[in-house]
């Protein structure tokens, strides 16, 4: 039972992260994609606050919005199997079922549920890029919606196309996620009272484990998303891969392309993360009452 309530709480966490966060990662991967000014020319977002205005004057406060059916779409099984693969991962380490993992090993549990999470992951990253990106820079939309988007990619390039960017994908979240869960852990035990245990946590010290994990899954998984963001929405057979997104980059642009929308990641990591877990937990202790 405790694969299934993982499932089911880890596909209310996603829903609830999702919700919070999508505005700030539609500014995020705008400012990750925007094409290179020509000499002379101002480049399309001079940042952060600048990007969610160009989005709300030219396509309404719903601009901040697109994409986000597909990620909505496919967030609960996502979720649900991430919190699934890391239960499994704990599991396989323990000797009890009551056994406290070391730090290690519960990072090792995170990147398990990295791995499980990849197959469902690409494609809905793949559309909601896309999405995202489409009236960016003015001009009519391609695609009318995530059906459309997945219909028109298979149809151009069949599977391969609908799935391009699993490796990068794949790059980004296995350690990210090891990280994720990790340091949650972690700030979990650090703010439990003495005296106490993490089940005993309130909706507060929740909030604030569950946010500064989400930053800390960020920090690592920052420069693997931006090289997986440009490869997704680029034309096809613009790159062969990510290494060779990764040498263009460094070729026209330096190091510090790679954390380009940082700023929004950062402000949309805590609370879309803290309401994840919140909602993780809740739905855990609900279940466990119910079960």
């Amino acid at each position: 039972m405790e694969g299934v309530k993982n499932f089911i709480a880890g596909g209310v966490g996603g829903v609830c992260c999702v919700a919070t966060g999508h505005p700030l990662d539609t500014i995020k991967v705008r400012l990750q994609t925007m094409p290179k000014p020509e000499p002379g020319q101002s480049p399309l977002y001079k940042g952060t606050l600048d990007c969610a205005l160009k989005t709300i004057r030219q396509e309404g406060v719903l601009g901040l919005y697109k994409g986000m059916a597909a990620p909505i779409a496919g967030v609960a099984p996502i979720f649900a199997i991430c919190f699934y693969g890391y239960g499994v991962g704990k599991t396989l380490q323990q000797r009890t079922p009551d056994e406290q993992l070391s730090h290690i090993q519960t990072f090792n549990a995170g990147m398990m549920a990295g791995v499980m999470t990849t197959v469902i992951m690409t494609p809905g990253e793949r559309i909601k890029c896309l999405l995202q990106i489409q009236q960016a820079a003015g001009g009519e939309a391609k695609y009318k919606g995530p059906i459309d988007c997945m219909k028109q990619l298979y149809k151009e390039s069949g599977i391969r196309g609908v799935y391009r960017g699993t490796f990068a994908t794949l790059c980004r979240d296995v350690p990210a996620t090891g990280m994720y869960f990790m340091s949650y852990e972690w700030l979990k035990r650090v703010l439990t009272p003495e005296g106490k245990t993490t089940s005993d946590l309130g909706a507060g010290r929740l909030l604030l484990a569950g946010g500064m994990a989400g930053i800390a899954n960020w920090m690592v998984a920052m420069p693997q998303d931006v090289l997986k963001s440009r490869f997704q929405t680029g034309p096809h057979g613009m790159y062969s891969g990510i290494r060779d997104v990764f040498r263009h980059m460094m070729k026209e642009e330096g190091p510090l392309a790679l954390y380009r929308g940082f700023t929004p990641v950062l402000i949309r990591a805590f609370p879309a993360n803290a309401m994840c877990f919140l909602g993780f937990e809740k739905a855990m202790q609900f279940l466990n009452y119910l079960f």
